[in-house]
């Protein structure tokens, strides 16, 4: 939906099997009445379990999954989008989207073919944009949690790692990595914590991440 130009790349697309949703946490019930009503069977037990902060549901007759959060975005880290719901209609904001696949631990191929969609097709910021990436949002919660910190910088340097073999037209391909370097720079320009530097001296000696279950713990547009 936000990057029809790169997925048109066959080099980019990728096989969708499920569909996302993010929600507030007083809609849930709303949501998930109207899921039933289109067809969609819920996971009695892990909604009884998580529901008031996940739900899932299986839409059998397409052989997908519906994974439903609700107001937290909980999985390698935890983040609080109940406030930034309403900054785009469809979808939540490009820079959310965006983190929602460069906080994810266990990355992949296809997390970077949707990043590289992302920075192909929109161009960075210093606020929320609808065609645009806040990079200065992703900067700054880098620069609080030295944990979000590490995994972000890591992801967009293994992303631009790939990008370089991938075989897509030059000038796109040099206009995603100018992007991410920039993203990296805004990152390391922004002030650090005194929570983070007290962090940084641990390092990865200490696990910075949470790995989920594999079972309901799929990353949001896996």
């Amino acid at each position: 939906m936000r990057c029809r130009e790169a997925h048109a790349n066959p080099a980019l697309n990728r096989n969708v099997p499920d569909i996302d949703l993010i929600c507030r946490k007083k809609h849930s019930k709303g949501l998930s009445q109207m899921l039933v009503e289109l067809g969609a069977s819920p996971n009695s037990m892990f909604n009884a379990l998580h529901g008031d902060k996940r739900m899932l549901f299986s839409d059998v007759k397409n052989s997908r999954e519906i994974d439903v959060f609700l107001d937290l975005f909980e999985m390698c880290h935890t983040f609080d989008f109940s406030k930034r719901l309403e900054l785009d209609e469809s979808t939540l904001s490009l820079a959310d989207l965006m983190l929602s696949k460069l906080q994810i631990i266990e990355i992949n191929e296809k997390d970077y073919k949707d990043v590289l969609c992302l920075v192909i097709d929109h161009d960075l910021s210093e606020k929320d944009e609808h065609d645009s990436i806040n990079a200065s949002y992703l900067a700054e919660l880098c620069g609080g949690d030295w944990g979000v910190w590490r995994t972000l910088t890591r992801n967009i340097e293994w992303v631009r790692d790939f990008a370089k073999n991938l075989d897509i037209e030059p000038e796109k391909r040099e206009l995603a990595i100018q992007r991410l370097n920039a993203l990296l720079a805004r990152i390391e320009k922004e002030p650090k914590s005194m929570r983070w530097k007290m962090r940084a001296k641990i390092g990865e000696k200490l696990i910075w991440y949470d790995l989920p279950d594999r079972v309901g713990k799929i990353s949001l547009g896996q």
